[in-house]
């Protein structure tokens, strides 16, 4: 032991009584001692005393927790530490749970990972977003009282030059932060809703925070999901919440040109290349323009399943099948060649690719074809082409699709577009990539928004025309528009607005196609005036599985009983008492034509058709339904077995069986094709036309190019995704789209619109 310079011998103190070995101990202790661990003579290149020294320094961290002090001959002592700190301070050690938001090790303890906490929500305080701080722009900053908040920043402003006349969605990140954070000159937003909840004995203080309250991003990490301390480590000056921020692209490029050197190089080689590959098949997918750390939620099922393949492809899996549904969902046609050059390089890997597919270049590049039909439902389920894909100009047999793939059917161009009247107009839009753009839209017309994948087309109709028409109407709308500066034109002509989505078109698991259509009134309607019917008294709530009295009382009209399991999944059973048949058994015995309700309701749209040839009422009401390519579909099918294509076609019958209209409607369409074959997009644009030709104006997101040649009036945008788009390239029929310099849509669609 060392103390003030001088050796001595623990052995002196532990000699000592108990009681004097504590006095000395306390002594010691007082003297700063220093315990010696070892002492040697170096010998570099003796490997026995490297062991020891090596073993002698271990010692001396984990006696000291984390001390050592060298001294050699005739110079200073050196210290030295095996903790992770620097300029005196002591940082957390980093892991990968301290960058992972999902572990409670690394979440930030404000929002626990989130990015969301309930406080002041910005859209509220703010709500119209082109205002200047002079104008008006804080909505709580008004009135006599809390108008002398307002007063403080407008005087002192021009201390700190802060914009008082530009709008709020052009203030720089730093300027809002300074609106919201405040200085030594004015109280900020944040402060005076501090001050407010400071004394919530008062009404309108307590009126005043609910109010504004609202979900709002994290004040601790700032969005980031992470604890501050994950956020002090940088690679090249950048966190990982920086990194995550950036689109997969620019991550990509960041990652390649990173300059490692040394250890540095060796330790992370491996490590970069996992990542390099994984960015680089994301950008071979057409999902260059996503950050890491977008929401899931917010994923299109597309992008879903391509960054699903992302993950498959990084495992770098052999001898191995993939079986991929639609992949090509969402993409534009721009990028379908990379998803077939991934698909290529899977199976040259050795793998199996089984590919169902729709896109034509894709079926193109099959090794192998194999197709279904001749065509849906009952009338389909035999395999009417099998083959290489070169024999489907010599085998095509029955085969749709080698028939519309060889040219001997087509969606033919319209002979001639509808002339445009009427327009409204989105001005300066600026939501999230879109580059404050002005859009025109022609109303009593069908009109496409096209573009690559990410950019800007879904914010464009769904977050601001969709939003901003619906307050224009005076009804209520999910969410607040985006960042645009008006919405113009011939809106008087507008009565409602309906988005027409994938969602499943009912929750009950009783609820199908004809009820949705409302069909099935009249069905219910037609069996309680059969003779039988009216001897037993039945009315047409007999005939309905939703309502006590016709149907059957054991499984309540689902036509099979769930048994529920401590620890399995529940097991459904066809019920025992009616057979599946869902309805009494002296409800059964009533019957049309021969067939009785349960039977009606097994037949296909087509077959129903037929057999209600002579009822125009019933006729009327299914015949939207065949219109639209579902006449294979059961009548009595449950919703939840129709696909999102399925139930957004049912959607488009309810609105085409209704009776002729005065009102105005404006429908929009997210990518109306998906999971259609080339025969189902005809009818589907039938459909659409329909309504289009009964005065109401249909707005279509859409990648495929059979109706993009098919519309009135086209915008697309681009000419990339993320922040390589949201640029307004072209506005206008679509004969002049080919050619417009940056169009990816114009370029493929040359070939469609010449002839």
């Amino acid at each position: 032991m060392k103390i003030e310079g001088e050796l001595r011998s623990i052995q002196d103190y532990l000699e000592s009584g108990e009681r004097l070995l504590a006095q000395k101990i306390e002594a010691a202790k007082a003297e700063n001692p220093l315990i010696l661990i070892d002492r040697f003579a170096a010998a570099p290149e003796d490997e026995e005393n490297i062991r020891r020294i090596a073993d002698s320094v271990q010692t001396a961290f984990y006696e000291s927790e984390g001390e050592c002090l060298i001294e050699v001959e005739g110079h200073e002592i050196r210290p030295f530490n095996n903790r992770f700190e620097l300029d005196g301070m002591l940082f957390v050690e980093p892991t990968p749970q301290l960058f992972n938001f999902n572990n409670p090790f690394g979440a930030c303890p404000s929002c626990e990972g989130f990015s969301l906490v309930m406080g002041i929500d910005e859209d509220k305080v703010i709500p119209d977003k082109t205002l200047s701080v002079f104008d008006g722009a804080i909505a709580c900053w008004k009135g006599e009282k809390y108008g002398l908040y307002l007063e403080d920043l407008l005087k002192h402003g021009h201390h700190f030059n802060f914009p008082i006349h530009t709008p709020y969605q052009d203030l720089t990140k730093d300027q809002r932060k300074l609106l919201w954070s405040g200085n030594e000159f004015f109280q900020g937003i944040h402060a005076f809703f501090a001050e407010l909840e400071e004394k919530l004995y008062k009404v309108q203080n307590r009126v005043m925070l609910a109010r504004y309250r609202g979900r709002t991003l994290c004040p601790v990490c700032d969005g980031a999901r992470l604890r501050k301390e994950a956020l002090y480590v940088k690679i090249a000056g950048k966190s990982i919440a920086g990194l995550i921020d950036l689109p997969a692209n620019e991550l990509l490029a960041f990652f390649q040109n990173l300059d490692m050197t040394g250890y540095d190089q060796h330790v992370g080689k491996r490590l970069l290349h996992e990542i390099q590959s994984r960015l680089q098949y994301m950008c071979d997918l057409g999902l260059n323009y996503l950050t890491l750390n977008r929401i899931s939620a917010t994923l299109s099922g597309g992008e879903t399943q391509r960054i699903n393949l992302t993950r498959m492809l990084g495992s770098n899996l052999t001898s191995s099948m993939y079986i991929l549904d639609e992949p090509s969902v969402g993409l534009h046609p721009r990028d379908t060649n990379r998803l077939v050059g991934v698909l290529r390089r899977l199976r040259d890997l050795g793998n199996t690719v089984i590919v169902v597919e729709h896109e034509e270049d894709i079926i193109k590049n099959a090794d192998y074809l194999v197709d279904m039909g001749p065509a849906a439902g009952i009338y389909g389920g035999e395999v009417v082409f099998a083959g290489p894909y070169e024999d489907i100009y010599t085998e095509a047999g029955e085969s749709l699709t080698t028939k519309y793939m060889s040219g001997r059917m087509q969606i033919p161009l319209p002979e001639k577009r509808r002339p445009l009247r009427h327009f409204i107009e989105i001005l300066g839009a600026r939501q999230h990539n879109l580059q404050n753009i002005d859009v025109k839209i022609p109303l009593e017309a069908l009109t496409v928004v096209s573009g690559v994948s990410g950019s800007g087309k879904t914010t464009l109709i769904k977050q601001i025309l969709f939003p901003a028409l619906k307050k224009h109407l005076g009804q209520p709308y999910p969410k607040s528009p985006g960042l645009f500066q008006q919405l113009t034109g011939d809106l008087r002509l507008i009565q409602e607005v309906e988005m027409v989505n994938q969602n499943p078109i009912g929750k009950s698991s009783r609820s199908n196609p004809v009820t949705y259509v409302k069909a099935y009134d009249s069905i219910r309607e037609l069996m309680s005036s059969q003779q039988l019917s009216k001897i037993r008294g039945f009315k047409p709530k007999h005939f309905s599985f939703n309502v006590d009295g016709g149907r059957c009382d054991a499984c309540k009209g689902e036509g099979e009983q769930v048994i529920e399991m401590q620890f399995l999944a529940d097991v459904r059973l066809v019920c025992d008492v009616c057979n599946g048949k869902r309805f009494k058994e002296e409800v059964l015995e009533v019957e049309y034509k021969g067939k009785n309700i349960n039977q009606i309701l097994e037949l296909s749209i087509d077959e129903a058709m037929v057999f209600f040839g002579d009822v125009p009422e019933i006729i009327g009401k299914l015949k939207p339904l065949q219109d639209v390519g579902l006449g294979y579909i059961h009548m009595g099918q449950s919703s939840s077995t129709l696909s999102g294509g399925e139930a957004q076609r049912v959607k488009l019958a309810a609105f085409l069986g209704q009776e002729r209209q005065t009102s105005h409607f404006v429908f929009i369409f997210d990518e109306p094709t998906t999971g259609l074959h080339f025969h189902d997009i005809r009818k589907l644009l039938d459909a659409l036309n329909a309504l289009v030709d009964r005065g109401h104006t249909v707005i279509v997101v859409e990648h495929n190019l059979e109706v993009v040649k098919s519309a009135d009036w086209v915008v697309d945008l681009g000419p990339e995704g993320g922040s390589q788009g949201g640029r307004l390239l072209f506005q206008g029929r679509p004969e002049d789209l080919p050619g417009v310099v940056g169009s990816f849509t114009g370029e493929f669609l040359k070939d469609k619109v010449s002839g």
